[in-house]
């Protein structure tokens, strides 16, 4: 289990470090230096990946070992000389073919995604097959052909299953089998504690039924067995959810359909036990009773991770034209979090849910098709993998669950550029045939409007499937330019309803339109009403007609304006532009009511909105300190672009000046202060230097350095000749003994309590548009996102603060008493809906220097170890955090969320869409990141009540603790102490 740990660069995810670049550092290290704390550190990432996981223990630690981190920065061209073997750890990488050896005429032919592999070539100095393009930033870990070639000599046949043949195997026979073995025996127990339980807690469930003159021997009913389940534990998500785990069983064959039916319904069907087929099947003992009640909680946990999975694919297997619209929606979420569709809109991702197929093949060596034959389907793997076989070059790269092949030949209309061949058992696959795939590209097309200009498309619009209402066919804007977008939503926004759309511009416009160009735009719109010369209806003839469309249209302004400040908020103050917006809005609508009686009614709304923001904009600048990096420990107001604050920044003598610099100040601007308050002449470098030494050099451009900062990170300015001289402060080790002597007599609830209230102060101070200026770059909008960053920023000191605790806890009894303190708090956290603590201490719990304390965690009761299984199967990141999203959705506001995964999803669809195509706005991308933003302001839909809990009489205490966290943040240290704690069996 990794961390989700947060850099100024945004979330790292799945990394077992506390700082991104410590990964970094221990990988680039000469074999000779590495410590086994460093290996244990480069070993939790690897197994993080799922190519690595079938690895052999001591395969993985000699990887570890010998292998070097290294960003993409290259192309490997086809037929040049290897010199080391690469897997992918994240990012992903086109591969090009050429017949002609000629570069330009490369044809992409797959995409290598986290967990492939490539350059096995080397193993005979043969050229390589292919030339290797990124695809965007990507992490690989490299291993040198000396090295490669010593670890395959030993572990050849280990080996084979992540190498292409002809040096790696088909993954097929026995060893497969033998794979498989552990998961179908736990379905099989699985079935059986299933029935005792039933047996035990409801006997009345399972019994003789008659249904149409027919007696069914010992059964129960499909509703009744998801009624029951749903009852059973809060990992049950939904009756689908329960429908799944079900079929999982009936797919082993531990449950059966009476009549043999292959898909589990929620319905009045008869569905029978395995071991109720025999005749007089004896009950089960109380032992046997017994044993299944210990059993049912990690057997429920267990079927709720793989239910998911065994829903889909029962929904899959049905027939397109049986797809009910439940059915539809559950292929159209998954669709949403495949990469490779991650570019189409909603509407084809719609229209793929209703005529994918499921296709799956069960032995490795089987030809999907030949290169050479005719395109008629496009593949995407859902399960498994698959080699990518070229005529004369043989295998040029494996293909792995995520990745799509076979849409170039159906696009282009060509051959198979190659062959397909499966390379282990049991692949599946979901299958686009060329008909339905084509059908789609013309019905979309069919669907599309353009509005043209000069020759140009300015505006492209998709009619609605879904949308006929009263006979009135409505659009979708799907791109255009942002003038005719705008145009759009004026004319056909209703005044009675919100609609998503125009929320979606006010909200997205700062990506695309500076906000002196909307306010330009909405004043002269309410000024002149232009009448749109496409879709909408010309003003009707007669004088009173055209005034109420004029009044209309102008109130259809007022309504959007009205809106766009609400959303922009304290932000506005810091634009003239836009308060001289507000002002020249107000006095044109406070003089047109006077005729138009209709636009009385938004003069007291903009009153109110103007003498709030001039009121707040003659408010004080504040002052803020930040001398440490640290939050102050009364954290109520956002902190805005217009305050300023204190900052120390450090001599490479550790000497320090402070300066007041704005809260937005550059690093030119830092450096510049710095150099003005020490008289200095030299270039100063800008610095930004963690507990473990590492330096990380901030640009002139970067915009508030300050919140850049780690937990125990510092500021340097210093000469560049003096750069390697830079050494961390004694202060920024951290605590040298833990806390728990203060922390262990307060109670656990009071403790999540005062932790929930601190991040709802921080959440709610995190203005909407920092999580566009974090997911598309705060430099190019010159804006701070400190306030995001103060919360992400908590996040990694809890997740920290536990694992400082536990490491700085030299006495095993009371190591085992803070592991039940930390799940108890967890605990408390959810009640509180609290997810960001929850996620962090749990995390904190999961991370290496912990996990690996072996003493400590069996000496843990097995409830308090049931209870963190619980926990840690929410944080499961299979099915896109299928777990997470399903508890989230039961959940109703105020939620402190999980940002992380909300920062994710917007990265997700900002790096698989061009933000412009053709010169427009790709609106359909607007949508995809303002939903995400929804989400969160869902969140904090309903206000927070502090009332929740009656705190105890010591909650200054506990508030003043929560708010003050001591931790380390070097994970080399954390790990070393927890190697004295308990050392390394051999």
């Amino acid at each position: 289990m990794g961390s989700y740990i947060h850099t100024a660069g945004g979330p790292k995810l799945k990394t077992p470090t506390a700082i991104h670049s410590h990964r970094e550092q221990n990988s680039r290290e000469t074999q000779n230096k590495r410590s086994g704390e460093d290996v244990d550190i480069i070993l939790t990432r690897l197994k993080g990946v799922k190519a690595f996981q079938r690895f052999h223990p001591s395969l993985l630690l000699q990887i570890c070992s010998c292998a070097f981190y290294e960003y993409l920065e290259k192309v490997f061209r086809q037929g040049d000389i290897g010199t080391s073997w690469y897997a992918v750890l994240s990012g992903s990488l086109d591969v090009k073919v050429s017949e002609t050896a000629n570069h330009q005429d490369a044809v992409t032919i797959c995409t290598l995604g986290i967990g492939t592999a490539f350059g096995e070539s080397i193993l005979d100095n043969t050229p390589r097959h292919a030339t290797i393009v990124s695809r965007e930033t990507s992490e690989l870990l490299r291993i040198e052909q000396r090295e490669f070639k010593s670890l395959w000599e030993k572990y050849r046949q280990c080996m084979a299953g992540l190498l292409a043949p002809p040096y790696g195997a088909m993954e097929s026979g026995s060893n497969n089998d033998q794979q498989k073995v552990p998961s179908s025996e736990r379905l099989q127990r699985g079935g059986k504690v299933m029935r005792n339980a039933i047996l035990s807690r409801a006997p009345h469930m399972i019994r003789d039924r008659k249904y149409h003159l027919k007696t069914y021997r010992q059964c129960c009913v499909g509703t009744e067995l998801v009624d029951w389940l749903v009852q059973q534990s809060t990992c049950v998500h939904t009756r689908s959810h329960a429908v799944g785990m079900w079929q999982a069983l009936l797919e082993e064959g531990v449950l059966n359909h009476v009549d043999q039916e292959l898909g589990f319904q929620d319905k009045y069907l008869f569905y029978r036990f395995l071991d109720d087929e025999e005749e007089d099947t004896p009950l089960p003992s109380e032992e046997e009773k017994r044993e299944s009640e210990e059993e049912l909680p990690e057997t429920i946990l267990f079927l709720a991770q793989i239910g998911p999975d065994a829903l889909l694919r029962m929904i899959l297997r049905k027939p397109p034209g049986q797809r009910t619209g439940d059915d539809l929606e559950i292929i159209y979420d998954e669709l949403l979090h495949i990469k490779a569709l991650s570019h189409l809109s909603n509407t084809v991702k719609r229209e793929l849910a209703s005529v994918l197929i499921f296709e799956s093949h069960a032995t490795a060596g089987t030809v999907l098709f030949n290169q050479g034959e005719e395109g008629t389907s496009w593949y995407i793997i859902q399960k498994g993998s698959v080699n990518v076989v070229i005529y004369g070059k043989g295998v040029v790269c494996t293909l792995h669950e995520g990745d799509d092949f076979g849409k170039l030949a159906l696009v282009t209309d060509s051959a198979r550029a190659a062959s397909i061949v499966l390379r282990e058992d049991n692949c599946h696959f979901l299958r686009v045939d060329k008909e339905d795939f084509n059908r789609i590209l013309r019905d979309v097309e069919a669907n599309t409007v353009r509005l043209k200009e000069h020759e140009q498309a300015v505006l492209v619009l998709e009619k609605s499937p879904r949308a006929s209402t009263l006979g009135n066919i409505k659009y979708t804007v799907m791109s255009g330019t942002p003038e005719k977008i705008l145009d759009h939503f004026l004319e056909t926004m209703r005044m009675d309803t919100h609609h998503a759309d125009p929320d979606d511009f006010v909200l997205m416009h700062c990506v695309f339109m500076p906000n002196s160009q909307f306010c330009q735009l909405l004043m002269l719109c309410y000024i002149f009403n232009p009448v749109c010369t496409y879709h909408a209806v010309a003003p009707p003839g007669s004088e009173q007609e055209r005034l109420e469309y004029a009044v209309t249209s102008k109130r259809r302004v007022l309504n959007l304006a009205l809106r766009w400040a609400a959303v922009h908020a304290h932000h506005l103050q810091e634009e003239q532009a836009a308060l001289t917006f507000l002002e020249e809005l107000y006095g044109s609508v406070s003089s047109d009511s006077r005729i138009l009686r209709a636009l009385k009614d938004f003069v007291p709304d903009l009153e109110k909105v103007v003498k709030l923001h001039i009121d707040m904009k003659s408010q004080k600048v504040l002052l803020r300190e930040f001398s440490n990096g640290d939050e102050r420990l009364a954290k109520k107001q956002p902190i805005r672009n217009c305050d300023e604050i204190l900052l120390k920044v450090y001599c490479s003598d550790h000497t320090y000046t402070t300066i007041r610099v704005a809260v937005a100040a550059t690093g030119r601007e830092v450096t510049s202060a710095v150099a003005d308050k020490l008289a200095s002449n030299d270039d100063l470098l800008l610095v930004h230097l963690s507990s473990a030494g590492e330096k990380q050099m901030l640009k002139p451009n970067d915009v508030s350095v300050f919140s850049t900062l780690s937990i125990n990170g510092r500021m340097f300015a210093c000469p560049r000749d003096q750069l390697n001289a830079l050494t961390p402060l004694p202060d920024q080790e951290g605590p040298s003994a833990g806390s728990m002597s203060s922390f262990e007599l307060m109670s656990s609830k009071d403790l999540a309590y005062q932790m929930t209230l601190y991040d709802w102060e921080l959440f709610s101070c995190v203005h909407e548009h920092e999580l566009l200026y974090h997911t598309f770059g705060r430099q190019s909008f010159r804006r701070t996102t400190a306030n995001l960053d103060l919360f992400l920023r908590r996040f990694n000191q809890v997740q920290l603060w536990v694992v400082t605790e536990v490491c700085l806890c030299g006495q095993l009894s009371k190591r085992v008493q803070l592991l039940k303190k930390f799940i108890k708090i967890a605990a408390h956290c959810r009640e509180f809906k609290n997810l960001n603590s929850f996620f962090a201490i749990i995390m904190g719990m999961s991370n290496p220097a912990v996990s690996r304390l072996t003493q400590t965690w069996e000496k843990l009761p097995s409830k308090f170890k049931k209870f963190y299984a619980e926990f840690e199967s929410m944080m499961d990141p299979s099915r896109n955090h299928r777990a997470y999203r399903l508890t989230v959705t039961k959940i109703e506001p105020p939620i402190i969320p999980f940002m992380p995964l909300l920062l994710k999803d917007m990265t997700f669809s900002h790096e698989g869409n061009k933000t412009f195509i053709d010169n427009m706005v790709n609106f359909e991308k607007i949508r995809m990141i303002a939903n995400t933003i929804r989400a969160v302001r869902h969140c904090r839909s309903q206000p927070f009540n502090p009332e929740v809990c009656q705190p105890n009489k010591n909650h200054a205490e506990v508030r003043g603790y929560v708010r003050k966290l001591c931790v380390i943040d070097n994970q080399r240290t954390l790990t070393t102490l927890s190697y004295r704690l308990e050392p390394r069996r051999t």
